[in-house]
């Protein structure tokens, strides 16, 4: 016999009692009631519901309570506690607007008013609960879990809204099994197997006592690695199954306890003469004290009278965790309050008032009442009340039994993201201190994204480093994103930093070398410079007109110099300053160099009979050609700074992990311009050289500048394909290189023999050596000047 549902039958009676004896509600009116039983089940159900639309007598009443004629017009009813019975029984009884109120069916289905228009309930909806157990699930961050049900409408329906939860919180369900206590005992083993093969260390269990039981018994015959279980209310307060130790640490969500003053004296006060009077009273008498009332029952002894009922110890006398019980209080309330809103006034009641169940079923819609004992009573649209969970918690206690404990609680009535709250801490599977972890797959660190691995579900994934460029600063990014323009990942990936900006600064050691170089240069050019000077009478400094060898060297001196505005951060200035200046002293240089080739040739052509070659240019035409020379690539420089300068600008395109900071060319036509008129120039200085090379004269200079500019030449030819494919900081390194390359040949080719003479051989630096033998006098004229 089931003594839990005596005990809510038991509790409704007391219910009537105490509301027959108030004076403030349904005052003079005395409340009657018959007591079914449907045995939990559908068919069973369905022949009660017929008993009560058409009128029977009653198993059990108060014998003072109801006539029979009153039995036959009941206006309302408590029950059934499961959802299938109470489904088959709504449907029945909705078609005589017979209101039902369950304090225990909580399928979300019954919700429905066009289906079920005469049913309430004082137990919150599977809906909520079904929330109620995803959220808990998120909240300790169980993403990998499994799920079993019963094969009824209160397990299809309550997984179905848990499932769907779980999925809008990203909650991935390894397996989710169902079956039914009466199907063979195979399906029950494979559903044990399947959760003893799982990786998932949480279970959600959406199933009545009946399959629980079957379930954890097969699992005791080989126990699983230990499993976090999640419980129904069906469950979880069931001090049944507080005899399974793999179940400690389970939590779930429970009706919130509570206490009924004067209710254990009531099921207390009973002899056997009451007992006698009720067929399911005399069945749990004799169940009990395991004697017969009547003395009828073979090989029993007959009760006599010893029998202690205060003595017992099982679920009808058990009242320290009253759940389901208030529930029972509250649904016959609730009935009593919709009753007294239809016969009764402010002042009293019409006792021959006359109502139909339709009355009272509108009635129960608009009741909103505290009990005695301190509960809100009231049914929202769909028949529900608000959603009021306590969190339990499995715990072993000192004795090293397991004990029920509450850690939290539900209300859905609170703000959206405030309805769960923690009270106390929770004692988890096995022992274990901390939260308990059920993953598919760890979390991918940041630096990371999530892959989903083919054929399985979300949670199921691949950590995958972030692609170069990219990152991601979030545990489980699912994409990566891409740094700025001007940042670049760290080691990590999991942050951008900003990129280094390179440029040939002056800290560099490369830059330092060409900066010695640079000004060894010049201090060689400012010493030929002084050295000449000295002895600018010399016969080897006054050939070949002496002017443009200093002007020569001054513009080596610039050459060399400008090779520094290369060097440091690039800026407005020193871009346009680096190019321009660079493209006007080597045209200076170059010129000055194509000045004397010129005169080299002149004066050879002087010698022939009847040139005046040299009349044509002498000292001023000189000093023109040079200044034309330098002129126009002074005009050069003007159109490409004034249409499109050379500008600093980021190059982040040559390196992804770095910028480099350089000049841009602004127009390369510009630029091209201003290397193709110096080239021009040194090509034709070469080509004038070379032709002048063979000249009769011991101390040519055309052969020296023949060879200067083939030197300058191949440098500038190399430095193309050099520049164009050296990277970063080392462009600008090959062009100073270009520069002082080339600056060094033309004063080592031009003034090093010179120099070598005036210094080493003073004999030779003579007018007579410099002559040679068979000289004309147009030459030693030259040489003269």
């Amino acid at each position: 016999m089931n003594f839990r549902a005596l005990r809510f039958a038991r509790a409704m009676e007391f219910t009537i009692h105490e509301i027959n004896n108030r004076t403030d509600l349904l005052p003079g009116i005395t409340l009657g009631y018959q007591i079914h039983d449907s045995c939990t089940e559908v068919a069973m159900a369905v022949k009660v519901a017929f008993q009560f639309a058409n009128g029977m007598e009653p198993f059990f009443n108060d014998t003072d309570s109801c006539s029979k004629s009153a039995a036959a017009a009941v206006p309302a009813l408590v029950g059934e506690p499961s959802s299938t019975p109470s489904i088959s029984m709504t449907r029945m009884l909705g078609l005589f607007g017979i209101p039902q109120v369950s304090p225990y069916a909580t399928c979300a289905c019954l919700s429905n008013k066009r289906q079920f228009p005469a049913f309430l309930r004082t137990i919150p909806s599977d809906h909520h609960q079904a929330a109620a157990l995803a959220k808990i699930v998120k909240y300790f961050n169980w993403t990998w879990i499994g799920a079993v049900r019963s094969d009824t409408d209160y397990g299809n329906y309550g997984m179905a809204s848990f499932l769907k939860a779980a999925q809008e919180l990203g909650i991935c369900v390894e397996y989710s099994e169902v079956f039914y206590r009466t199907q063979p005992r195979s399906k029950v083993e494979r559903v044990a197997n399947v959760i003893r093969r799982s990786t998932a260390r949480v279970i959600v269990a959406f199933v009545h006592e009946g399959e629980l039981s079957l379930l954890l018994e097969e699992l005791t015959r080989q126990p699983p690695p230990p499993l976090q279980w999640i419980g129904s209310e069906a469950w979880i307060i069931d001090p049944e199954f507080l005899r399974f130790n793999m179940c400690a640490g389970a939590i779930g969500f429970g009706i919130p306890r509570s206490v009924i003053p004067g209710l254990r004296e009531f099921l207390l006060d009973l002899s056997p003469e009451q007992a006698l009077k009720s067929p399911l009273l005399t069945e749990f008498w004799e169940s009990s004290f395991s004697c017969s009332l009547k003395g009828s029952s073979e090989g029993a002894r007959k009760c006599d009278g010893s029998e202690d009922i205060r003595a017992l110890q099982n679920p009808y006398t058990e009242t320290s965790e009253l759940r389901v019980t208030n529930l029972v209080y509250k649904a016959t309330y609730a009935i009593a309050h919709a009753i007294h809103g239809v016969i009764c006034n402010e002042t009293q009641c019409d006792k021959s008032a006359k109502f139909t169940p339709w009355q009272i079923l509108d009635q129960l819609k608009r009741v909103n009442f505290t009990t005695k004992n301190g509960y809100q009573v009231s049914f929202d649209s769909s028949g529900d009340p608000v959603a009021i969970y306590e969190l339990i918690n499995w715990q072993v206690k000192k004795d090293g039994g397991l004990g029920f404990v509450t850690v939290g609680y539900y209300d859905s009535s609170r703000p959206r993201g405030q309805e769960f709250s923690m009270s106390r801490a929770i004692s988890w599977m096995a022992g274990q201190t901390e939260v308990p972890r059920s993953v598919c797959s760890e979390s991918c660190p940041p630096g990371t994204r999530k892959a989903v691995q083919k054929g399985k579900p979300a949670c199921c994934y691949d950590c995958i480093p972030c692609a170069e460029g990219e990152i991601s600063n979030n545990t489980d990014s699912l994409n990566c994103v891409g740094c700025p323009p001007d940042f670049w990942p760290n080691t990590q990936q999991d942050s951008c930093l900003p990129k280094p900006v390179e440029f040939l600064s002056w800290d560099d050691t490369l830059s330092n070398i060409l900066t010695a170089f640079s000004i060894a240069g010049a201090f060689i050019a400012v010493c030929v410079a002084a050295v000449f000077y000295k002895h600018r009478t010399s016969p080897i400094v006054r050939a070949n007109n002496s002017e443009l060898s200093f002007l020569l060297l001054f513009s080596l001196t610039l050459c060399f110099l400008c090779s520094l505005t290369f060097i440091g951060q690039p800026s407005e200035w020193s871009c346009m300053l680096r190019h321009t200046a660079f493209g006007i002293t080597f045209v200076l240089c170059i010129s000055c160099v194509l000045g004397k080739t010129i005169v080299v040739l002149m004066a050879f052509r002087a010698t022939l009979p009847g040139s005046n070659a040299m009349k044509w240019f002498g000292p001023p035409q000189q000093r023109l050609s040079v200044l034309a020379f330098t002129l126009i690539q002074v005009l050069i420089c003007v159109l490409w700074l004034t249409i499109s300068p050379p500008l600093p600008f980021k190059n982040l395109q040559q390196y992804k992990e770095r910028i480099i900071l350089e000049c841009g060319l602004g127009s390369a036509i510009g630029f091209w311009a201003v290397l193709g008129y110096i080239g021009f120039l040194a090509l034709l200085c070469f080509i004038l050289a070379f032709l002048a090379r063979k000249l009769p004269d011991n101390f040519n200079e055309a052969k020296f500048i023949t060879f200067s500019m083939l030197i300058f030449c191949a440098v500038w030819i190399t430095f193309i394909p050099a520049y164009v494919s050296s990277p970063g900081k080392f462009t600008v390194a090959v062009e100073i290189f270009a520069i002082l390359a080339s600056s060094f040949g033309l004063i080592f080719c031009i003034f090093a023999p010179k120099c070598f003479i005036i210094m080493f051989r003073p004999e030779q630096n003579t007018k007579k050596h410099l002559m040679g033998k068979g000289a004309s006098k147009s030459l030693r004229d030259f040489h003269t000047n």
